[in-house]
């Protein structure tokens, strides 16, 4: 198996494993992380998520030797696209439960897509993103047209992705690439983990409803609409009427997650 899942409580955590290849995707590795992700969008015993890398990088991306075993073989190459990134990417952005990467290393290409899908990112001193699609003769995939102007800006994702240079750690945090900076590599993962946690102790209905909310396309009408229909599903819930109830008592709510 390429792919390692581990559970701690309402915590799953999803781990690349293909150090040996800097976790690059080949695909049984984005097969594996398609059906994980199609599965835990069911999975109630699931509050949170990380997507991790194992060994030093996060992903590097397409497996670029399998990709030339194709590309050598007169294969359909870019047929991957829509098989596997474009079904991981929408997989992970709707994914009703709140993820968070632990981007240690290097997140280069479809990679760094993987990573910027997530809710929240956490990185450490050696995390660098690498839009290097441009550097290899491809535009975009694994959504990175649609998440990378959202968090930076469309003039400068435009750049970004036109040159293709890496961005360390400490500019990834002042773009808004990486929500926290960890000083040790080594506390990436648990950072993350520990982050996790917490939003899985909290109302994930809720956050299920802003993750959808915030994905909206169309101007103000549609998100005025959407916002309507998702408080309406969360004030149904269970962890609103208990949420009003311990503000009126003084007290700090438990949420169930229903």
């Amino acid at each position: 198996m390429s792919l390692e899942i581990t559970r701690d409580g309402a915590v799953a955590t999803l781990t690349l494993a293909r150090p040996e290849a800097l976790n690059a995707l080949d695909t049984a590795l984005k097969e594996e992380l398609l059906a994980a992700l199609t599965g835990l969008a069911t999975d109630e015993e699931v509050r949170a998520v990380v997507l991790a890398g194992a060994g030093r990088a996060f992903c590097a991306g397409q497996d670029l030797r399998e990709h030339a075993e194709t590309l050598a073989a007169g294969g359909e190459v870019m047929a991957t696209v829509r098989r596997h990134y474009g079904p991981i990417a929408q997989a992970l952005a709707e994914l009703p439960r709140p993820v968070v990467a632990a981007v240690r290393g290097t997140a280069a290409g479809a990679g760094a897509g993987l990573a910027l899908l997530a809710d929240l990112r956490i990185g450490g001193p050696s995390t660098r993103f690498v839009p290097a699609f441009a550097q290899v003769g491809l535009a975009t995939d694994t959504g990175l047209s649609w998440s990378l102007p959202r968090l930076v800006g469309p003039a400068k994702a435009t750049e970004l992705l036109l040159l293709g240079e890496p961005v360390d750690a400490p500019e990834a945090l002042r773009l808004g690439l990486l929500t926290r900076l960890v000083d040790d590599d080594e506390a990436v993962l648990p950072a993350a983990q520990e982050l996790a946690a917490r939003l899985a102790s909290g109302p994930t209905v809720a956050y299920a409803q802003i993750k959808r909310a915030l994905a909206t396309t169309g101007g103000l009408p549609a998100a005025l609409a959407v916002e309507a229909e998702a408080q309406q599903v969360c004030g149904a819930t269970d962890d609103h009427r208990a949420a009003v109830a311990a503000f009126l008592a003084k007290r700090r709510p438990t949420f169930t997650g229903r």
